[in-house]
């Protein structure tokens, strides 16, 4: 009986059936991966470094993550090749992204090598960052970093708000609150999820 035959018996096309879903539930199970989110900041008053950790809370609330909490200038070629998702913070300085942050992105052509044959592609990318005013720039500095990140093919996403996480930070605020605490954390939770769902096809 060939195996066209086979499978028109009723009963026993039936439990092949059974067994060939149970065999895909066992393999999905299986080959279900864990996910590495690299959160690279840079801070000088402790700002930055505070959103930084509640992005990281946020990205190890999901399931399946593991987080890895850097200062930019302790980021290695591993860290970043080794990741699935990266998401990057600074405060603004004149209305753009810190020096540092800016080095760390040259260094992705310059030292680490990651811009040749784009070895960044397809990982997820965040961005979030702290200004001491409501209007100093920190839409544009967020802008900047997820144009880095595009220029190396990452797929970059939302989340905390329109382009990240932000707060507002300078004397005249009461320093990060509550609700840009939540943002960050809403900012790490989405990217780890995104990055689970492209690297397993499913959440």
């Amino acid at each position: 009986m060939d195996r066209r035959e086979f499978f028109k018996k009723p009963l026993i096309g039936a439990v092949a059936a059974v067994l060939l879903l149970a065999v895909g539930s066992t393999e999905g199970a299986d080959s279900v991966s864990t996910v590495t989110v690299l959160i690279a900041y840079h801070s000088v008053s402790g700002n930055t470094e505070k959103m930084a950790q509640a992005v990281s809370e946020g990205a190890k609330a999901v399931s399946g993550a593991k987080v890895i909490l850097k200062r930019v200038g302790d980021v290695g070629t591993d860290d970043l090749l080794s990741s699935d998702a990266v998401i990057v913070g600074s405060p603004v300085y004149f209305g753009n992204m810190s020096g540092e942050v800016k080095t760390f992105f040259d260094n992705w052509l310059l030292k680490f090598g990651v811009f040749r044959e784009f070895k960044m592609r397809n990982k997820i990318g965040g961005a979030f960052t702290t200004g001491a005013a409501v209007s100093n720039g920190k839409e544009l500095t967020m802008l900047s970093i997820l144009e880095a990140m595009l220029v190396n093919q990452m797929i970059v996403i939302g989340g905390g708000g329109a382009f990240g996480a932000s707060a507002t930070t300078g004397p005249d605020s009461p320093g990060i609150d509550d609700k840009e605490l939540a943002a960050a954390r809403d900012l790490g939770k989405r990217v780890a999820e995104v990055a689970f769902i492209i690297k397993n096809g499913t959440k």
